[in-house]
């Protein structure tokens, strides 16, 4: 089992907490990462982009000229895409880009980001983590103490709106709760703080 130091809120050592190897000691498996975190942005697109065709301009209804005897070239309609005001040619058409992923998939793709959090040394353990006021400055001193301030992922068990309204405001870091932690946000994020809290949530799920 993968063992690791837990830290008070001043960054100070308390004691060791080992990890279960079902969630925190898997082998690393890149590629199926890599499957989810697409799939993730790809459910993240919104698809409203469109352009009008030819046929959703407004006007062009009738025939500008008659088709032989003018001279002019032939035309059927004033929205013709060569025409200014007219279509556009295979332009973009709103569309859903969601796709889903087996469950399966997705659980062994978050044991493997959370696997490669503690084989790298940026899994941070903390005790506890509340608040007696929402202070952004405490919350920088917290993270400052436990050397993750560059891009902290914060997962907390229960949610905490002093944790969370101190937390908002810091450039780069974000909180979520162990029930909604995603493999996208554990990749992105320079450093993982974590309770014990959440810690014990995630092992009893995914283990």
């Amino acid at each position: 089992m993968p063992k690791v130091a837990v830290f008070s809120l001043e960054g100070k050592q308390v004691g060791d907490m080992e990890l279960n190897d079902a969630v925190f000691g898997v082998d690393v498996n890149e590629a199926l990462m890599h499957q989810v975190v697409v799939n993730q942005l790809a459910n993240r697109r919104q698809g409203t982009v469109a352009t009008k065709s030819r046929s959703l301009v407004r006007g062009g209804g009738r025939k500008p000229w008659r088709q032989k005897g003018t001279g002019r070239a032939r035309v059927g309609s004033i929205r013709s895409p060569l025409w200014v005001g007219g279509g556009t040619v295979f332009g973009p058409t709103s569309r859903d880009f969601s796709y889903s992923v087996p469950k399966k998939a997705r659980r062994a793709a978050l044991k493997s980001a959370l696997s490669a959090k503690v084989r790298d040394g940026k899994l941070v353990v903390v005790e506890e983590l509340s608040l007696n006021e929402p202070k952004t400055k405490v919350m920088a001193g917290i993270l400052g103490a436990l050397e993750a301030s560059k891009k902290p992922l914060v997962v907390i068990g229960d949610w905490d709106q002093n944790v969370e309204l101190a937390t908002r405001n810091l450039p780069n870091a974000l909180l979520a709760k162990s029930a909604g932690l995603n493999v996208y946000d554990v990749l992105n994020h320079e450093k993982l703080v974590i309770t014990k809290a959440a810690i014990a949530k995630l092992e009893e799920v995914l283990a």
